[in-house]
């Protein structure tokens, strides 16, 4: 195990939580931040002080889910979360709050998660949200301290990395995550152990390791959420595919934009520095993995990998053609594992639980959990995680509790990049090959639910506009192509357009396909092509006579 002074911090941490009969815990991640939770926190701090009430604890944590409505706040051992919750609440509601009971106030939602408690009809579907999760990547988030390592310690943290340094070599970890089944969840779904694999047969004597934190599209909020949430995690995986791949410097590259997470990130690589975590011979052992963060500028060009190892050295951000890849030719010309957040944050679990860990959940191509961030004209937003090959039907209408009126119309998923699936889709398997065949993608992970009122040609030119501003500008077919996609579908929204103008269309969409340069461009016209496939009557009602 590990060395004496981590084992006492978990030892020690595991003994504070059980001296507690209370625990209130207050969500610090941006969302609950931004509607006042520091405030909350504090004041529940002090109050709980001045009562001299020692066996509560107020405690600070994580993403919980809900996104909606903060702060969240969840009371353990009574399994109730409050969300609405402010500072003018504690003095008079505090003992309900111990007690886990409703507060009467209409601005409060009181969620009881454990049966035979009332709940009322409204946030009923909120109590299947959070209870019919798979929480592999987020079974931290909402749980533990993310500014604190030995709260990560006290849950098995870097538990994975010890076998790995001194149970397992290079290749058996390589296996390891091949038999997990795990795919990368940045958006492409290749093979995690292939790409490892890959790296660790090249040439050089200097590899890196990357993690791809530049999260661009519209409403995806998965990787910050976990890095704000549970950073030493991420951490952690990074390590573990140092080893396996024989590289000894990292790169987390994060858009300046997530400041939260980046402050937490930086937190959690000192903490991990000054306990032997991180930089020369990690834990006792031999191996030596040094982690260091780039910073972004906010162009959605730079999650695309090659165009992210440009911006890493110092380059413009902008691809460049591929072969030779990344894990052949990548940071200054050595080979370079990159993978994103999310991936790297489901490493420690195959070498805490087995492989089987990821492998017996999903479908036979599609292995492990995926973390969504749902949004749109739905219920319940927030982050979820769920097994692949769960049905759209029961993300949207079990775990988001449907549209709150009108129709279900369609779901976005994949961004910019991916495409509107509609309700004749609804019961289909949520997994990579489905989304392919229903012209979206599992992109990495954003999920836009809309209703009767979403006109589907307004939505392909809101993706189209983004596209046409995120465009590096170095290939034509995107660069120009996207400009006359815009255009063509201004002329559908000025009822100007001919059916030539749609036959037009479906031309310059298949082009900009076929002849761009890197996959941004390539799937650029996904949201067009996706529309005109299940939303043409809408196209045609706005060709002018």
């Amino acid at each position: 195990m590990f060395n004496e002074e981590l084992m006492a911090m978990a030892q020690k941490r595991q003994e504070e939580e059980q001296a507690f009969s209370h625990r209130i815990s207050v969500c610090v991640a941006a969302g609950c931040l931004s509607a006042g939770s520091l405030e909350l926190l504090n004041t529940l701090k002090g109050y709980v002080r001045t009562k001299g009430l020692h066996s509560v604890q107020i405690k600070p944590v994580g993403c919980m889910g809900p996104c909606d409505n903060g702060p969240v706040v969840r009371v353990e051992p009574q399994s109730v979360i409050y969300r609405g919750l402010r500072p003018v609440h504690i003095p008079k509601y505090l003992d309900a709050l111990l007690a886990g009971e409703a507060i009467e106030d209409s601005s409060v939602h009181f969620v009881p998660l454990r049966p035979g408690k009332p709940v009322s009809p409204g946030l009923s579907s909120l109590v299947t949200f959070l209870n019919r999760q798979k929480r592999i990547v987020l079974e931290n988030s909402g749980i533990i301290d993310p500014e604190d390592l030995a709260d990560y310690l006290a849950r098995d943290g870097y538990s994975a990395l010890y076998r790995v340094l001194f149970e397992l070599s290079p290749n058996e970890v390589i296996e390891w995550v091949t038999q997990s089944g795990l795919r990368g969840r940045g958006g492409a779904g290749y093979s995690t152990g292939l790409k490892w694999r890959t790296v660790s047969k090249a040439g050089g004597g200097t590899k890196f390791v990357v993690c791809n934190a530049d999260e661009g599209d519209p409403g995806a909020f998965m990787d910050r959420s976990v890095l704000e949430s549970d950073p030493h995690r991420v951490i952690e995986g990074m390590c573990i595919a140092s080893y396996a791949v024989g590289a000894h410097e990292g790169f987390v590259y994060i858009r300046a934009e997530y400041p939260l997470a980046i402050e937490r990130l930086q937190k959690a690589i000192r903490q991990a520095e000054r306990a032997g975590l991180l930089g020369k011979g990690i834990l006792g052992s031999r191996h030596d993995f040094h982690l260091e963060i780039r910073y972004g500028a906010g162009a959605y060009v730079c999650g695309e990998e090659t165009a992210l190892l440009a911006s890493i050295e110092g380059k413009r951000g902008q691809p460049r053609p591929k072969p030779p890849y990344p894990a052949e030719r990548g940071l200054w010309g050595a080979s370079t594992l990159i993978n994103n957040v999310e991936t790297f944050a489901n490493i420690p679990v195959i070498f805490r639980k087995g492989p089987e860990a990821l492998s017996s959940i999903g479908t036979q191509t599609s292995k492990g959990t995926k973390v969504f961030a749902l949004t749109g004209r739905i219920r319940n937003t927030g982050l979820i995680e769920v097994p692949m090959g769960i049905t759209l039907r029961e993300i949207v209408f079990d775990l988001g509790g449907g549209v709150p009126s009108n129709e279900f119309k369609a779901v976005q998923t994949g961004g910019p990049s991916g495409g509107a699936i509609p309700a004749q889709y609804l019961d289909m398997a949520v997994d990579y090959e489905s989304l392919a065949r229903a012209g979206s993608i599992m992109g990495s992970g954003g999920m836009i639910v809309m209703d009767g009122n979403s006109n589907m040609v307004e939505v392909a030119k809101f993706f189209m506009d983004f596209s046409v501003s995120e465009s590096c500008g170095k290939c034509v077919p995107c660069r120009v192509g996207t400009v006359h996609l815009c255009n063509l579908l201004n002329r559908f929204l000025a009822r100007q357009a001919s059916y030539e103008d749609l036959n037009r269309l479906e031309w310059l969409c298949d082009l900009i396909k076929n002849t761009s340069l890197c996959g941004l461009g390539q799937s650029a016209p996904n949201p067009v092509l996706s529309a005109l496939r299940y939303f043409r009557p809408e196209f045609e009602a706005l060709i002018g006579g």
